[in-house]
């Protein structure tokens, strides 16, 4: 669509009706938002009124079961969130890709040069870079386009931010140059590429396939090539909860090697069995080989092991109970897998400064505040970042001051699921 007649229709309702099944009651400060992001892109590419404009939106996501399992084959729950990032995109008709976040660095990248380049690591470019380099693997021929963004998905939060930007670039490479063709699991695929080969980041498949899927889904990984997916209904506000995450302040800064070291670990465990990963060896075994584990792993590779297990059954607990609506039963699980986390995963601090445990001092105090009601865990890759909350409706006032008296004003963020993945929103 061209440029000017995009932001006519955006500002007097023409597009509601493909914004409402992404946004729901949001669509209209969807709207607004988009204006601001084409206005925004003009001003940095300098476009015309008759540029070919394509919208685009990719949702963070929150894990609500499995912690660290999706890595070594595991069973997995988690929902896209109504955070989401927005792209503008314009073809360019180069072998040249720009794309401008705000506030960040511009990634640029030459079509012509998809080889890995170490400096990139932990860039946005190396994201962009590996996923044309995959989408290039996989028989495609992506071209060039300028993009600007802008994202409400919190950095660090364990919503996923990185995962969300690398399905966005895919998402828009796939309907600028495929014709749509990608499934929700190969746009995710191809996210954990770049993020694995090109980002150095060693991670599983569930956070870039909660960002492409949309709602709420459990995933069975003993396949990695070919995981089971289905949908799970999770409808909080009819059970009177509100979801809420908690932000820690903490930085993310140098923890790649203790986030590298949990799957490492737990396939250390797996090689004791002649096995890849853990979901390829019988807990019996592991347990009745529990001391010669420890022997040749340590105790923390075991605990983690353990932790895998546990949570493994676990997942498929939570969506037992959904699916029969035992939401009380949900939380009680919801809460043994922040003990497990905790305890044996050991993903809420380092250890390293024990004046410093930001995480350990939130689910404490969320704890205290929510009594024997709701439930509370370690969100995502731990370490830093946040905890996640269920709260009753009627507790969410006080839950939320007390919260952001610890952690400080506007830690406190409330989430619901998303039913749309990432999409294209208008072109």
């Amino acid at each position: 669509m061209r440029r000017g007649e995009l932001l006519k229709r955006l500002k007097n309702g023409g597009l509601l009706n493909q914004l409402e099944p992404v946004y729901g009651m949001e669509a209209n400060t969807a709207a607004d938002r988009l204006v601001e992001l084409v206005r925004e892109y003009a001003e940095i590419f300098s476009a015309g009124d008759d540029d070919d404009v394509w919208l685009f939106s990719t949702p963070g996501r929150t894990e609500l079961g499995g912690n660290h399992t999706d890595h070594q084959g595991g069973r997995c729950l988690a929902g896209s969130v109504n955070l989401d990032t927005i792209a503008c995109v314009v073809p360019n008709g180069s072998r040249r890709v720009r794309i401008q976040s705000r506030h960040h660095r511009m990634a640029e990248i030459f079509l012509d040069d998809l080889a890995v380049h170490p400096e990139e690591t932990d860039s946005s470019a190396a994201l962009v870079r590996g996923v044309a380099a995959r989408m290039k693997q996989l028989g495609h021929a992506p071209g060039g386009f300028d993009a600007y963004t802008t994202t409400r998905v919190l950095r660090g939060s364990g919503l996923s931010s990185s995962a969300a930007f690398e399905v966005l670039v895919c998402t828009i490479m796939d309907h600028l140059f495929c014709g749509g063709r990608f499934s929700p699991l190969q746009l995710a695929q191809v996210g954990q590429y770049a993020e694995n080969v090109y980002y150095g980041k060693p991670c599983g498949l569930l956070d870039q396939l909660a960002c492409a899927w949309g709602g709420a889904i459990t995933a069975d990984f003993r396949d990695l090539d070919c995981p089971i997916v289905r949908p799970v209904e999770v409808d909080l506000a009819r059970e009177g909860f509100a979801l809420a995450i908690v932000d820690a302040g903490a930085s993310h800064a140098d923890l790649t090697e203790d986030y590298a070291a949990i799957p490492r670990e737990m396939q250390l465990v797996a090689a004791c069995f002649g096995r890849e990963i853990l979901s390829q060896v019988p807990y019996e075994q592991f347990f009745q080989q529990l001391p010669a584990v420890r022997t040749a792993c340590g105790d923390r590779a075991a605990l983690r092991a353990l932790h895998f297990f546990q949570e493994d059954r676990r997942v498929a607990g939570q969506c037992a109970a959904l699916e029969r609506g035992d939401f009380a039963a949900f939380l009680h699980l919801v809460r043994q897998s922040g003990r497990s986390s905790f305890q044996y995963l050991q993903n809420v601090s380092t250890g390293r400064d024990s004046r410093r445990q930001p995480l350990a001092l939130l689910l404490a105090a969320a704890e205290e505040l929510l009594g024997n009601q709701g439930a509370c865990r370690v969100h995502g890759g731990g370490f830093a970042g946040t905890i996640q909350a269920f709260v009753p409706l009627d507790r969410l006032e006080v839950f939320t001051a007390g919260m952001e008296a610890v952690a400080g004003q506007g830690a406190c963020h409330l989430l619901s699921i998303r039913r749309a993945g990432s999409v294209l929103l208008a072109s």
